[in-house]
């Protein structure tokens, strides 16, 4: 007959075990273990601390149940002798089959998936329901300190057979308490709504506020209670001090009331400022360029950038981790402080080994040729924020982030780990549009930014669209020497028609072949130079518009004056380029500037200068960068220089400007904003009674303008982008999906352009929407345009899309607005 041994109840590990006491010992002559299912007989075994011919005691059953529940299989152990037989009967853990997540909004699946996994909760374990109770108090913890105080989690466990459960974690989240008062208690120096400016809280903000946090959130007030401290201690308010913080609820908690209980203080000057410790032989250098100085009011905010600036400065030179203190010395007689600013620089610190990863298709190579941060070299923060800057602007790169790691049993060696998040490096470049003047247009090619993993950049593009054909290849190698000299070129052919690109009807035929080479002035400045080489035919069915029949005229046959034109040209070019920005993929901070002049020789056809100009800034509005302002400005110039037969030489009119569309004015029409062509119609010719004919007045001839637009050699855009966080999606999704708010301005226009010798002629009149009904100034700049509305961008897996709703503000007349506009493959 099997008697029970041992029972025991464990208090706080152990779920269940029984266990009674016995008066005498006995030798084990076996041992049977009973209830296993999921867990094998050997498995379980190695958890026994005892074996046969070992002799049972009270210690030895304490010892085994310990075990066994330590090995995370069992939620009941019971121990029972059966003569000399050790038996012992388990119920094994049930093991989770499915983890659901059901009301939670505060907190996204991904979050509570890895805290559940950081304790060993996961599909296909044993379900551990102690650390379960934990996890539901942990998160009702979080809920609290965001004012969610009516806040309920519970971990619902359905059984399963053979043993498994579904665990579902149910949210009843409620709504956060609002703050209803702050209050402020002991200030005197400053009123109540001057400190309420400091604070990210706010109780009493007004509707349109959008951006204030109403919601009592304790970290936030933890920020606010530093801030507040801080605006304090850099007025010279040394020994200000945040007594005791009172925070108190409503009976529904749905309202927090807070309170805060500060002594200001006295204001303290600075009486002397003093340098000690090993600093390098940098004393000289470093008292002069340090902001704190004798006779000033002391500032905080000076001290900790005194601080900081000394150890980025000595981290220069490879002390990466120095300790600098400031001692202050407080005179309450003359209210004075004493700083004194103890410097230990450590050792210095060397890079042993540089280490990628994240990177699946980009060879380590190519990522090292961005690294300005040398191994075997003193470890230098600057270096290595400039590594990180340079890497975080390449376009097939996301997500850079870098930390050292001391090397073990070595204190002045340390790895550098870079992490990276890598995007596609390939794009499928499409455009799809429709206008009453271009009807459906459609555009396809194939652009490589990290050609197999060699960050090389080539591009294959053949395209069939209702205005132009065109074959390109392009490459481009931004290391063709180790420092960072780049070189690159291409090769293309166009059959472009004007009329179906929103211009005056012209067709021409391009082949282009050019090469160029960039070198880098520093980490952010780069100079580059081309030269192309042109041959371009050219002809129109429109020979009559006064400003194409100056450029025709140099190059037309007396004999055949409708036949295609031919010129040749050399292109040489220079281009400055500055690049500060955070990301090189929908950045949200820095700048980047672009100015390129290009001119042809002088042994070319055609003698012409164009210059263009294009610069955008960003600046970040909250801490995570979600909220930015774009500003954003593009000029360009160009005319002829010399002459031929006599004649000036001006720019040739397919290199003209044109604006209109997704990348320069949203809400018009591609390439419709700019100055109409011109048709002079003679006064009608009479015949003499000796049959000699007679031209009437010039000053009766008429004029007809051109439906399309003509361009211009001058050109000036810019625009403002007000970024913002895209609707419905989670901050993840901030690198590939962009929203923003924006108001467009611009004019292109021709300043060769003589309206005082038209002005006067009659305008014949068209029924058009689109056919301008008087004659503009064309050489004007100030017949600008205007647009606002709102944008979508969208990193696709063909590439980039731009979605546009815009409204145009300032329009002339003959504009065609354009509500919608949806580009597929728009640079950014």
């Amino acid at each position: 007959m099997k008697c029970k041994l041992l029972v025991l109840a464990a208090l706080l590990a152990f779920s269940t075990a029984s266990f009674s006491q016995t008066a005498y010992d006995f030798v084990v002559e076996d041992i049977r273990v009973e209830g296993l299912q999921r867990v094998a007989l050997g498995a379980a075994l190695t958890y026994l601390p005892v074996q046969r011919g070992d002799t049972m005691n009270r210690f030895r059953v304490t010892q085994l149940i310990r075990s066994l529940y330590s090995s995370t299989h069992f939620e009941k152990v019971e121990i029972y002798r059966d003569g000399n037989v050790l038996v012992v009967e388990v119920a094994e853990r049930p093991t989770i089959s499915n983890i659901v997540f059901d009301g939670n909004d505060d907190i996204k699946d991904e979050q509570l998936q890895e805290s559940l996994e950081n304790s060993n909760i996961r599909v296909g374990e044993p379900l551990d329901r102690t650390v379960i109770t934990s996890i539901e108090n942990g998160l009702k913890d979080f809920f609290y300190s965001i004012g969610k105080y009516n806040a309920d989690v519970s971990a619902i466990i359905t059984p399963l057979p053979r043993n498994r459960v579904d665990l579902k974690l149910s949210f009843e989240e409620g709504d956060a308490a609002k703050i209803q008062q702050i209050n402020i208690v002991g200030n005197t120096l400053f009123e109540d709504s001057e400190l309420f400016k400091q604070m990210e809280l706010k109780f009493d903000a007004p509707w349109w506020d959008f951006l204030s946090e109403t919601r009592y959130q304790a970290q936030t007030l933890s920020g606010d209670m530093e801030t507040i401290t801080s605006f304090y201690k850099d007025r010279g308010y040394l020994q200000f001090n945040i007594d005791s913080t009172q925070v108190s609820m409503t009976p529904e908690k749905d309202g927090i009331y807070v309170t805060l209980n500060v002594t200001e203080g006295e204001q303290y000057d600075i009486s002397e400022v003093e340098l000690v410790g090993d600093l390098l032989g940098f004393e000289n250098f470093l008292a002069q360029v340090i902001p704190l100085e004798s006779g000033d009011l002391y500032n905080q905010a000076e001290v900790t950038y005194t601080e900081d600036f000394i150890s980025r400065y000595l981290g220069r030179f490879g002390y990466a981790y120095p300790t600098v203190t400031t001692i202050p010395e407080i005179n309450e007689d003359d209210k004075t402080v004493k700083l004194t600013l103890s410097v230990d620089p450590g050792k210095r610190i060397y890079v042993r080994r540089i280490n990628f990863t994240g990177n699946t298709i980009t060879s380590d190579d190519v990522l090292r040729q961005n690294v300005v941060q040398m191994e075997g070299t003193w470890l230098s923060e600057p270096l290595l924020e400039t590594s990180k800057a340079q890497l975080s602007r390449l376009t097939y790169l996301e997500n850079v982030e870098y930390e050292t790691v001391r090397v073990p049993g070595i204190d002045d060696k340390v790895d550098v780990e870079f992490s990276l998040g890598e995007l596609a490096a390939g794009s499928f470049n499409a455009g799809v549009g429709y206008g009453d003047l271009t009807k459906l247009s459609l555009q396809a090619g194939i652009q490589q930014d990290n050609f197999l993993g060699t960050g090389k950049r080539v591009g294959v593009n053949i395209s069939t669209v209702s205005y132009q054909q065109q074959a390109q290849i392009t490459y481009l190698d931004p290391f063709f020497t180790i420092d960072g000299i780049s070189l690159g070129g291409s090769i293309a052919y166009s059959e472009f028609d004007g009329g179906d690109f929103g211009v005056i009807q012209y067709n021409s035929k391009r082949f282009s072949v050019g090469g160029n080479l960039g070198y880098p002035i520093n980490e952010v400045n780069r100079i580059s130079f081309g030269l192309t080489y042109s041959s371009v035919e050219l002809s129109d069915d429109n020979t009559n518009f006064e400003q194409t029949r100056r450029f025709y005229n140099q190059f037309a046959e007396r004999t055949d004056p409708d036949a295609p034109i031919n010129y040749d040209s050399f292109l040489a070019s220079v281009t400055w380029s500055r690049n500060t920005l955070n990301r090189g993929l929908f950045p949200t901070d820095g700048s980047s500037q672009r100015a390129s002049l290009s001119v042809t020789t002088p042994n070319s056809d055609v003698n012409y200068f164009k210059f263009v100009g294009d610069g955008k800034w960003y600046f970040p509005l909250t801490r995570n960068q979600r909220w930015s302002v774009l500003a954003r400005m593009r000029f360009g110039y160009g005319n002829g220089y010399g002459d031929i037969n006599g004649i000036d030489q001006i720019l040739p009119f397919n290199e003209n400007f044109t604006a209109g569309g997704a990348d320069t004015l949203r809400g018009f029409e591609n390439n419709t904003v700019g100055p109409r062509g011109v048709v002079r119609i003679p006064s009608t010719l009479t015949t003499s009674p000796t049959g000699v004919p007679i031209i009437r007045d010039p000053s009766q001839d008429s004029i007809v303008l051109s439906q399309r637009s003509l361009g211009g050699n001058a050109m000036l855009l810019g625009g403002v982008e007000l970024i913002v966080p895209t609707p419905f999606l989670e901050e993840e999704f901030d690198n590939s999906v962009r929203s923003s708010i924006f108001l467009d301005v611009g004019n292109v226009w021709d300043t060769e352009f003589n309206f005082d010798a038209y002005k006067d002629l009659t305008l014949q009149q068209q029924n058009n929407d689109t056919q301008p009904q008087a004659l503009a100034d064309y050489s004007d700049w100030k017949q600008y345009r205007s647009s606002a509305g709102i944008s979508v961008q969208w990193i696709s897996p063909m590439g980039p899309m731009v979605f546009s709703f815009s409204r145009a503000i300032q329009e002339r007349d003959g504009d065609d607005a354009r509500f919608f506009t949806f580009n597929i493959g728009q640079t950014f």
